[in-house]
């Protein structure tokens, strides 16, 4: 998929609300009404003159040295540029946000997200790389003890491959190798040392397999509900929390009500959900969902997302802050719930250029979100 960058002619851009730009200033009616603080030489007998205009000045800047006497306030936060509250939930990033493996091997990842001041990193289990059927607990538990020296924390396991092998799909196959792909999930996530396994339950129709024949709402709930049964005893063994993920694009889950509905009925304390702020934007609002799920959250994917248009894709997923997401009321509803667990933000572009640039943005901008930045 590719990544679109639009660039605008700043000036031209400009023009056509009437304003122009002249010394890094905007300017209504442009450039005619440039005009000094003394006036024009036509104008300079009716307006200020120049001569009072420096007065003036002089007599301000007189103020403002007289007014450094004063004693000092104590500094607010500025709600522009940061939360004025501090929050206690932890700053994670997925390992989509980074070019591996093509350019950047697995330490060199972990080694970034700590520079960039992260205090976790969720991976990714695909068929492939280093968390994929071909590795086990011996691999795993390296990369466990490789992340403790580097002094970050995994925050959680998630995969693609439950769309490609969905646990409702009309196909025996794909449903037999995704309980499969589950279970090995489950057992790395727990040789990793994370407590968090993100898990898609089911999918009535995806939009982006042109070979999916759609699964009946009803069936897709049956067979979901089978399917997490029997894979839920050894998440309960493994003690390896397995999150449920809602997706609006899937069809199924749709409503907060739901997805309490389907945790709640496994009355198991594994049996949590994870969050992600991103996809329902749609059509809905992630700080309604928080307060709804309330502590059934365990984990949380911040996925920005613009409302400004649409393809129904994952382009519509912004880099974190530039999208419609209203992040302080998502921020005072994660408090609201008492949630202090990891915020980690999913994205599916690394830069092509400057990769680490996403990295450090992203990093700063939950700085900001969570009232750390000074």
């Amino acid at each position: 998929m590719g990544q679109a960058g639009v660039f605008i002619d700043r000036e031209r851009s400009f023009a056509m609300w009437g304003l122009s730009v002249a010394g890094g200033r905007m300017y209504k009616g442009g450039m005619s009404s440039l005009i000094p603080p003394w006036g024009t030489p036509e104008s300079s007998d009716q307006g200020i003159t120049r001569r009072a205009a420096i007065k003036a000045a002089a007599a301000a800047a007189g103020v403002a040295a007289a007014g450094t006497d004063l004693p000092a306030t104590e500094e607010k936060p500025d709600a522009r540029r940061r939360s004025p509250k501090r929050y206690k939930m932890k700053k994670s990033i997925n390992l989509w946000a980074f070019p591996y493996p093509e350019r950047m091997n697995l330490r060199e990842c972990l080694q970034l997200a700590k520079d960039a001041g992260f205090d976790g990193i969720e991976l990714n289990y695909n068929l492939e790389d280093d968390l994929s059927p071909k590795h086990g607990t011996k691999h795993y538990t390296a990369i466990r003890k490789l992340a403790e020296e580097i002094g970050i924390a995994i925050s959680g396991v998630c995969s693609f491959l439950f769309w490609p092998y969905p646990l409702t799909s009309n196909d025996p196959a794909e449903r037999a190798r995704g309980m499969e792909l589950a279970s090995l999930m489950t057992r790395a996530a727990h040789d990793l040392g994370t407590e968090n396994l993100l898990v898609v339950p089911g999918a009535v129709h995806m939009p982006w397999r042109e070979d999916h024949d759609p699964t009946p709402n009803d069936v897709c709930d049956k067979r979901a509900r089978e399917a997490i049964g029997k894979l839920l005893p050894a998440a309960e063994k493994l003690k390896v929390k397995m999150n449920i993920e809602n997706i609006f694009f899937n069809g199924y889950l749709l409503s907060p009500e739901d997805m309490i509905r389907f945790v709640d009925g496994f009355g198991s304390e594994f049996l949590k959900v994870h969050f992600d702020t991103g996809n329902i934007m749609i059509f809905q609002f992630p700080e309604h969902w928080i307060r709804i799920l309330g502590k059934r959250i365990q984990n949380v994917h911040l996925k920005e997302f613009t409302k400004k248009g649409t393809d129904y894709s994952l382009e519509t997923f912004r880099p974190l802050l530039d999208g419609t997401t209203d992040w302080p009321a998502v921020m005072e509803a994660f408090e609201g719930i008492g949630y202090d667990g990891y915020l980690t933000f999913e994205y599916f572009h690394p830069y092509l250029h400057y990769p680490e640039a996403l990295v450090y943005q992203t990093s700063d901008s939950l700085d900001r979100m969570l009232g750390r930045k000074a």
